[in-house]
């Protein structure tokens, strides 16, 4: 039903409002024998007269007023969407859908959109810190337009770029037993009690395959879901960590340099293979794509 009514709702608000075809198919803009027949088929498809004819005028039955009522929002709804996703979609004034991992919410995030908006001044940002599937689901459901994420997903429903990488430290107690060292072998840290990301996160499936590589399979004691966290667990003396580097030096831990194997996360940009982009969404995806190698602060 409302399919079929959907395009007549604004013929019969128009004929509403002037209480005359002619005048509503005038200010329509349509023929007034198109507008006749409309109405005409709107009252045959309800089963009810909406409109009392009176020569060439027409007056509201109290069924048409019920109707248009809701008509009225509907229609007002409809206009308040259109505003919205032209807006959305303004070059100078549009917004963008953008996530990206905890980890890059303190210093990397902030730091492109303050590049970013120097050409952009008035784009604005709808920002979603997530782990990267997270994300990447958001992306296939349209409540993102573009992610930063580590692993670089490779699925043929969506297009991603690496962009850099980052290296990851063996991160140790102040008190541990190889705190005193700058580098480490990973397999030094076989026996070592871990503590890391839940399943589902990009850092989480990095550490495993790291001390797979390294021949072991870490024991872990806690699993977390930010990598802050993560390191106060480890100034507690609750365990070891690979982690990126902090955005300010955590008292309390020591960071390895890891040689063997080579300890680094790929940071990628991804978006939806299928959907094309708005004009500040094309903007930003550029920016992003001319920071491959330079994503990350020196």
């Amino acid at each position: 039903m409302a399919l079929l009514l959907a395009p007549r709702l604004a013929y019969f608000a128009g004929v509403a409002r002037t209480e005359h075809v002619t005048r509503a198919a005038q200010e329509l803009n349509v023929p007034q024998s198109t507008l006749s027949r409309a109405m005409v088929r709107l009252e045959r498809d309800l089963g009810v007269d909406l409109f009392a004819r009176h020569g060439r005028t027409v007056s509201l039955t109290t069924a048409g007023r019920t109707f248009l009522a809701s008509v009225e929002r509907a229609l007002a709804e409809i206009g308040r969407a259109a505003e919205e996703v032209r807006a959305d979609a303004d070059p100078a004034t549009g917004k963008v859908a953008f996530g990206f991992l905890h980890t890059m919410g303190a210093e990397t995030v902030p730091g492109l959109l303050h590049a970013f908006r120097a050409d952009h001044p008035r784009v604005r940002f709808s920002l979603v810190q997530n782990y990267g599937e997270a994300m990447l689901e958001g992306l296939r459901a349209g409540e993102l337009d573009l992610c930063l994420t580590s692993p670089v997903p490779d699925a043929p429903d969506l297009v991603a770029r690496r962009l850099d990488e980052q290296k990851l430290r063996l991160v140790v107690p102040a008190d541990h037993r190889l705190a005193a060292r700058r580098r480490i072998r990973l397999a030094e840290a076989a026996e070592e009690i871990f503590v890391t990301l839940e399943p589902g996160y990009g850092l989480r499936r990095i550490t495993d395959d790291l001390c797979r590589e390294a021949g072991f399979k870490p024991r872990i004691a806690f699993e977390g879901e930010e990598a802050e966290t993560l390191r106060g667990l480890v100034a507690a003396g609750l365990g070891v960590a690979l982690l990126p580097p902090p955005t300010v030096p955590r008292p309390g831990v020591v960071e390895l340099t890891v040689t063997a194997p080579r300890a680094v996360r790929e940071i990628g940009v991804a978006w939806p293979a299928d959907r094309p982009d708005t004009p500040p969404v094309a903007a930003f995806k550029k920016f992003l794509l001319s920071r491959r190698g330079n994503l990350l602060p020196s």
